[in-house]
């Protein structure tokens, strides 16, 4: 059974793979669980013991012990705004895109980000499958590190509510190593849309690089996985991608490495529902 290593205080748990219906792990209500960055307030719902570490109490424990914690901020209104910069650039019209790649699996569009001095990316690709199934192997969880040939480690740091996680993953090197090996760490966030589901994330300054790595950022990110009204076990797959991948890069190999990542990213996951 594949596992994804939980990072807890008092050492590692796994989480299993997940069994059964697909929807046990989605809550529609986002509690006030403590996360976020530095640049966020930390707040705490009245009444809510914290137990999470990198809560009001797990500070305190920290700061007696010498310890130094980022601050994390409250997921609900972090969860809220994420899926609603989701939604504006799902209403994005047609011609602010301009094709970047396409194979007969997706087909991958661009325009400047309004975060970062890159690109802003778009693809789209019908999968035949349901919607929960290809949503459970895109979201942080057991499934993910099994068929995406980029992502090389993940860790749960931090979990909150059912649809809330913090996690760090790692990727493998691109372009032959041109692009080194890179980490990042991401909120993240799964909910109802429409027929379909989203699950999206943004990077948070939170913990220590770790050697050889380079701490990259994903400025606002998801997937919108929807049934296709006619053929229901068939989904419409559409992602949004900014990633900063910082460092010393030529622009021209940042642009090559993320139009043919998501392309081939439709690829590895239709091969991976097949089986």
């Amino acid at each position: 059974m594949s596992t994804v290593r939980v990072i807890r205080e008092g050492g590692e748990h796994p989480l299993p793979a997940l069994g059964g219906s697909r929807r046990h792990w989605l809550s529609r209500s986002a509690g006030c669980a403590l996360i976020g960055c530095r640049r966020r307030p930390l707040c705490c719902r009245a009444g809510r013991r914290c137990r999470q570490r990198g809560t009001r109490r797990g500070r305190r424990a920290a700061a007696a012990g010498g310890e130094q914690m980022d601050l994390l901020p409250a997921s609900a209104p972090l969860a809220t705004k994420l899926r609603n910069t989701l939604i504006q650039y799902h209403r994005i019209g047609d011609g602010e895109w301009r094709v970047a790649k396409k194979t007969k699996d997706a087909t991958v569009w661009r325009k400047p980000s309004e975060e970062f001095s890159g690109y802003l990316y778009k693809a789209q690709g019908v999968v035949e499958d349901v919607t929960n199934r290809i949503v459970d192997h895109i979201r942080p969880g057991p499934y993910r590190l099994d068929w995406d040939s980029l992502m090389t480690t993940m860790d749960i740091m931090e979990t909150f509510e059912e649809n809330c996680c913090v996690m760090r993953y790692t990727t493998a090197g691109q372009l032959w190593n041109i692009i080194a090996p890179r980490e990042f760490v991401d909120f993240s966030y799964t909910t109802n849309y429409e027929d379909g589901l989203l699950t999206c994330g943004i990077s948070l300054d939170y913990g220590e690089v770790r050697p050889n790595f380079v701490r990259g950022f994903n400025h606002p990110c998801g997937w919108f996985c929807v049934p296709l009204k006619d053929y229901p076990s068939h989904s419409l797959l559409t992602g949004y991608i900014q990633t900063e991948l910082r460092g010393m890069l030529p622009q021209s190999a940042v642009d090559t490495a993320m139009s043919s990542t998501l392309a081939n990213f439709y690829f590895d996951l239709k091969k991976a529902l097949k089986t």
